[in-house]
């Protein structure tokens, strides 16, 4: 019985995600305590497995839900006290409002907005002269209602919902508890309900959901705790009342992503705007910006940065989606909902593109996008692709092998498989060449791209099809420079006849021969036999440079027609021609290092 598991068909999973949506807002009155409980035993889970170690599961277990929900208990009754205090006090703070709000009126006295209000007002008297006077009203008869006999008692509607939130809450702590008392239990039921076939995958999804969601919620809460209580602590030091409040506030609306920080310091600078003078305000808003500042650039950056791996766009859509689905619980649900759904999306069969549009993971491999920029003509981008991927002394031969490389091999695939037009991938093998510094100008038959030194070792490039071996083997010359080799590089269009030829009549000291894959090694395999039988010593190198996914799977049948040695990668190949012509042991081998800059309107390489 085999693993493998079937993919639905497309319609089939979009009418899944509209009736699961449907079910999630129809049903939220019960989904939405399940999934907070849910969260809330992931966020305590890391606690209870610690505790349990020295009193036992069920001890752990109620004790750390106890103490968990008594302090959100008191920490919310303490807020609510507050609160109520605040609003007594607001009608207090109307005069300085007023104030405040004459002081920045008055600021344009005599400007034009002053003068626009007088003219307004002017032009309201004059309508309001030209109207006649309203007839006095008759006076009104007092109303007078006498209470009906035998009125029934009627339930007070504050109660209704006051009753809805304790059951609320009374199901969540509930199922908070057996969620932690039986979460193997739990866990081993889904993965009976998946079924075993897909045990490998079902283990893996809930291990990942499992612990970047528990993580996540344990490093957001302790983030959360310490800006609230930096807030709390900096605004009774500024002097500002009901500073409890302000810090739980600030804290807890940091668990609604964006939007929760702006509300939780709009709040306390309102009140402090109420107050006399202009110190406080502008001292609360130096410390919340202070503190947010900090949280973002360091203290999420060291705690939890990239914990939830979801991308920032991505985390914009779905909270605006939550808030729609579930209201204001949705914002506060968000992000551990996301990232469930982006682990659902990476091991469930038909949901990989909720995974691909959410996930904050690269989609496209860095060769892959730097191709990708050659096929829309971008090659800024492109070189700002290589340019990440260089850097240290091997700078060169990373980015050759790694990214410019793979382009060529990647637009032969396409052009011999139809996606691809000739000139298209003409297109790819020219900004290769731009990106190499090399003009694109045709050699004349029987010449070489570069005359070797005088002394030099000469080794002969031999491009076995076209443009595309010719730029390889410019990449493998470049990696030889500063060393006693000379690979001097003929033509793409010379025959098998024509390279005997020049073989037998200039005295060169071995022969590489590049043919990039997945072209088949025909041509390649017919100059390294022919070349054998007219030298038989001769050390003959064929390139067969290609990333692991296009590489060839053996290479006995070049082996057999007289390759020397056969080579996946450019450094390979100049790692063997150097080990076959060796410096002398007192002179001190170069190594050149490339550097990428953008130049005259176009991106070039140079030489450091």
């Amino acid at each position: 019985m085999t693993d493998a598991v079937r993919v639905p068909q497309p319609w089939l999973t979009f009418t899944g995600c509209v009736l699961a949506t449907a079910i999630l807002y129809w049903a939220q009155a019960v989904i939405v305590p399940i999934a907070f409980a849910t969260l809330m035993a992931f966020l305590l889970t890391p606690v209870v497995t610690w505790l349990q170690r020295w009193v036992g599961r069920v001890a752990a277990v109620f004790a750390v839900v106890v103490l968990a929900f008594a302090a959100l208990g008191l920490a919310g009754w303490l807020a609510t006290q507050q609160l109520g205090s605040l609003l007594v006090d607001l009608p207090t703070y109307q005069q300085n409002l007023e104030q405040k709000i004459r002081d920045i009126r008055g600021a344009g006295t005599g400007g034009s907005l002053e003068k626009l209000q007088d003219s307004v007002e002017e032009l309201q008297g004059e309508i309001d002269g030209q109207r006649e006077p309203a007839a006095p009203a008759a006076p009104a008869r007092p109303l007078i209602v006498s209470p009906p006999a035998d009125r029934p008692w009627v339930f007070p509607a504050q109660v209704g919902p006051l009753l809805e939130l304790v059951a609320t809450a009374g199901l969540i702590v509930v199922l908070v508890i057996f969620m932690l008392l039986e979460r193997e239990a739990l866990r081993n039921r889904l993965i009976l309900l998946f079924g075993h076939r897909r045990l490998v995958m079902t283990t893996r999804a809930l291990d990942e959901a499992g612990s970047r969601v528990s993580r996540y919620l344990l490093m957001q809460s302790i983030v959360n705790v310490a800006f609230g209580t930096c807030a709390g602590i900096g605004l009774y030091l500024i002097g500002m009342p009901y500073p409890l409040l302000w810090g739980a506030l600030a804290g807890a609306l940091r668990y609604i992503p964006y939007v929760g920080p702006t509300v939780g310091a709009l709040a306390p600078l309102l009140v402090a705007l109420a107050l006399e003078g202009w110190v406080k305000p502008v001292l609360v808003l130096t410390l919340f910006l202070s503190l947010e500042l900090f949280t973002n650039l360091v203290l999420e950056t060291v705690v939890y940065a990239g914990v939830a791996g979801i991308s920032q766009v991505a985390l914009l859509v779905a909270v605006a989606f939550w808030a729609w689905l579930w209201g204001p619980l949705g914002f506060l649900l968000a992000t551990p909902l996301t990232v469930c759904l982006a682990v659902i999306g990476k091991y469930v069969p038909g949901l990989e593109f909720v995974s691909t549009l959410i996930s904050d993971e690269p989609v496209l491999a860095p060769d892959v996008s730097y191709y990708q920029r050659l096929l829309a003509g971008d090659q800024a981008e492109a070189i700002e692709i290589a340019e990440r991927h260089a850097n240290g002394e091997d700078a060169a031969e990373s980015t050759y092998d790694a990214i410019m490389l793979p382009a060529l091999n990647y637009a032969e695939r396409d052009r011999i498989e139809g996606r691809l037009t000739a000139d298209e991938e003409r297109g790819v093998i020219e900004a290769t060449r731009e990106l190499l510094a090399e003009a694109p100008v045709p050699l004349p038959e029987g010449e070489t791209a570069n005359a070797g030194a005088p002394g030099a070792i000469r080794v002969l490039g031999v491009p076995a099809d076209g443009e595309s071996d010719v730029v390889a083997l410019r990449m493998l010359a470049d990696l030889l420079s500063g060393t006693p080799i000379s690979l001097e590089l003929q033509a793409g269009n010379l025959l098998t006849s024509e390279i005997v030829e020049i073989v037998q009549r200039e005295a060169y000291r071995a022969v590489c021969i590049a043919d990039l894959p997945p072209s088949p090694p025909s041509k390649s395999r017919s100059i390294a036999k022919r070349l054998r039988g007219v030298a038989s010593e001769l050390p003959i190198v064929v390139g067969r440079w290609a990333p692991a996914a296009l590489a060839d799977e053996n290479y006995e049948a070049l082996r057999a027609a007289g390759a020397t040695h056969v080579a996946a990668s450019l450094v390979e190949s100049r790692d063997y021609l150097r080990g076959l012509f060796p410096p002398p042991a007192d002179e001190p081998v170069a190594k050149p290092r490339r550097f990428f800059r953008f130049g005259a309107g176009r991106a070039v390489v140079g030489k450091e």
